[in-house]
């Protein structure tokens, strides 16, 4: 398996990127938030204290999870020169906690001046795919302890550094950095997301430097532990910053939507994964379609989160054709063709809505609507249920053993359906 790593990656180096973290050293404790005080009591609107609460305690709960996570990090690095570096990053990301804690007690009046305090004040605001994201973290974190192989480190490296920071929170960052410039609100907590971000900016770049090692090393092991915690965690992660209620106008107050905050995280996530050198354009069950631009990515992303098939329950399982055909065209990029005998189709007989199945032939997979003559496996099932399953809010077994899915076929292949997918 060839093997090319940008030359901008290879250019970073871990002693620099140690140094650059003593040049930027900043004080959490020392930022002004007088203003800010005057401008959340004064300035903002009900509605913009509500959003903005909501989405910065989102990233006030991921700073204090990353940072409770590191230590296994450090343990598992090969080289020193990045134990080192690993060490500064706990560092900051104990600093960037402290920052979100003072201004969770300081400005906004939540918890008692604790970490804990104010944890535990804006524990509520934290949304479905947040909870299950860093839980995921949290037993990544267990797993490294236990395994300190380069493919567990390439996996817990996906997760922390480019999936968490790369792909969620640094867009995010912008974004909250963006609109607070263009309000002229907020100068102390300007401030400080500043800072942040340039912490992050660190971050990143030693995560895709040890991503390109690990992966000119053994390229498939690293590839495949890549491609599979992103696999695992999708469902999750796109659901983060989902507000309540699907509520737009948690960020449309603050000048930017939930497609642009879609479209930046999906560019990000492409151009760290490009910059470790995986070959996104041919990794038949990469996730995501690398042929549209990453506005329609997110768009489609969305659609599937609304219509309940990915991520949380959100109501009835959504029908609208054109959203269906996405998602089974999806299904279709996702499935591991190449685990299964070349001609496989799998067979969709919905109760209540119209029949897809797949072909799959290798690399080559497509979905159809419709009906096949003489399908490999058919699963009968009702739609809803069918949604349960592919989002992963209900276990195949389970719809099994109560008689909601029956599945028939080659059994070799049947034994195979979960792998086939996940």
């Amino acid at each position: 398996m060839a093997v090319t790593v940008p030359a901008a990656t290879e250019q970073i180096d871990y002693a620099d990127l140690y140094a650059r973290w003593e040049r930027g050293n900043w004080c959490a404790t020392e930022i002004d938030f007088t203003q800010d005080r005057i401008d959340w009591r004064e300035k903002f609107s009900p509605q913009q204290r509500n959003g903005a609460l909501w989405l910065y305690a989102l990233f006030f709960h991921g700073e204090d999870s990353v940072a409770a996570n590191l230590t296994p990090y450090i343990d598992a690095a090969p080289q020193a020169e990045q134990k080192y570096f690993l060490a500064t990053q706990q560092a900051d990301e104990a600093r960037h906690a402290v920052l979100f804690k003072r201004f969770m007690h300081e400005v906004v009046g939540a918890g008692d001046g604790t970490l804990s305090g104010s944890l535990h004040a804006t524990r509520p605001q934290l949304t479905w795919g947040h909870r299950k994201t860093f839980a995921r973290l949290d037993r990544m974190a267990d797993e490294l302890r236990r395994d300190h192989s380069p493919r567990k480190l390439a996996a817990a490296v996906t997760l922390y550094h480019v999936v968490v920071e790369g792909t969620l929170a640094q867009p995010g960052q912008h974004m909250i950095e963006e609109s607070l410039e263009r309000l002229d609100l907020l100068p102390g907590f300007r401030e400080g997301i500043r800072n942040v971000a340039v912490d992050e900016q660190r971050h990143i770049a030693f995560g895709v430097k040890l991503l390109a090692d690990l992966y000119r090393a053994d390229p498939q092991g690293t590839q495949d532990a890549m491609v599979d915690i992103i696999r695992e965690v999708l469902p999750w992660t796109l659901s983060v910053a989902i507000p309540p209620n699907w509520d737009a106008s948690y960020t449309e107050l603050f000048g930017f939507t939930l497609e642009d905050l879609f479209e930046e995280g999906a560019r990000q996530n492409e151009a760290r994964l490009r910059a470790v050198g995986l070959p996104l354009d041919s990794i038949a069950h990469f996730p995501f379609p690398m042929d549209v631009p990453p506005r329609e990515r997110g768009e489609q992303a969305l659609a599937l989160l609304r219509a309940g098939l990915l991520g949380e329950r959100n109501g009835p399982v959504g029908r609208d054709p054109a959203t269906v055909r996405i998602f089974f065209e999806l299904l279709a990029r996702n499935a591991r063709g190449e685990e299964v005998p070349h001609g496989t189709t799998i067979q969709w007989d919905f109760r209540d809505a119209d029949p897809w199945y797949l072909q799959l032939e290798g690399t080559t997979k497509i979905a159809v609507q419709g009906r096949v003559a003489k399908p490999t496996v058919r699963l009968r099932m009702r739609y809803d249920d069918f949604g349960e399953l592919v989002s992963r809010r209900a276990q195949p077994h389970a719809l099994v053993m109560r008689g909601r899915m029956r599945p028939w076929g080659d059994p070799r292949v049947l034994l195979k359906l979960e792998r086939l997918f996940n």
